[in-house]
């Protein structure tokens, strides 16, 4: 299994647009952070978690032959707005791509880009994906993977567990009985917005609290705002790193 992290930044991206602050204007190329949303290559396929607003800019820089099946945690808009940009990939493959998420998930995204999932033939449009709601473990592709439901503030997401790793994105709290779907993992990433307290996200402080009950062999954290600077990630615990958009792990 491969995981490539496309986006590790929060919904504004980084830089911020209008923003000088040190790591909007950071050469380092890791502290330019596209939208949350990772690759995960299982079995010869490829497995998106969500379609974030920079889709296409990540299928373009990864070079993404084709995608195969789109999972999604939750509806906000930088985690679903870039669904239109797979139309690129039907175009090519004649394909219609599965997509999976929660009841309350697909309802709405399926509410929202209708024409996305049952088509127009009127106006020229076919269906291009493929609605299932899932809440128990399900295998794809030769890979078991398991919804992790989780709060995100108000708000409920679902994060999954693919063999031994997780993608936890947007997520502020985890029921006991999700931390329970989570032991022995490999790899784990999530959700770390910044250093000051947020009510709908972890912030350091929190995620690393999860990090130190899970014990992960290796963690990344993601969703990162301009609050962080890459160069800071030498002083998290041995173990935590930093994700950055590009970066790419095999287990």
């Amino acid at each position: 299994m491969k995981i490539t992290i496309l986006g590790s930044g929060t919904s504004t991206g980084v830089p911020m647009v209008g923003c000088h602050c040190q790591v909007c204007d950071s050469t380092d190329p890791r502290d330019k952070r596209t939208r949350a949303s990772i690759l995960v290559e299982c079995g010869g396929s490829r497995i998106l978690v969500d379609t974030s607003t920079d889709l296409r800019e990540q299928a373009l820089r990864e070079a993404i032959p084709r995608i195969d099946a789109v999972l999604l945690t939750h509806t906000h808009a930088d985690h679903i707005h870039g669904i239109d940009d797979l139309r690129g990939f039907y175009f090519l493959h004649r394909k219609v791509i599965p997509c999976y998420g929660s009841p309350d998930t697909m309802e709405k995204v399926a509410a929202s880009f209708g024409y996305i999932f049952e088509g127009r033939q009127t106006d020229g449009y076919a269906p291009l994906m493929e609605p299932f709601s899932v809440e128990e473990a399900f295998e794809l592709f030769g890979c078991r993977i398991v919804p992790i439901p989780m709060r995100h503030g108000s708000f409920a997401t679902t994060g999954y567990r693919f063999g031994d790793a997780a993608y936890l994105t947007d997520c502020s709290s985890i029921p006991e009985s999700s931390m329970a779907l989570l032991k022995g993992l490999d790899l784990l990433i999530i959700d770390a917005l910044r250093y000051s307290p947020h009510p709908n996200h972890f912030n350091i402080e929190g995620a690393l609290q999860v990090v130190r009950e899970l014990q992960p062999r290796r963690t990344l954290l993601t969703h990162l705002t301009h609050e962080i600077h890459h160069r800071d990630g030498g002083k998290l615990p041995e173990g935590v790193e930093l994700a950055y958009d590009g970066m790419a792990v095999e287990l």
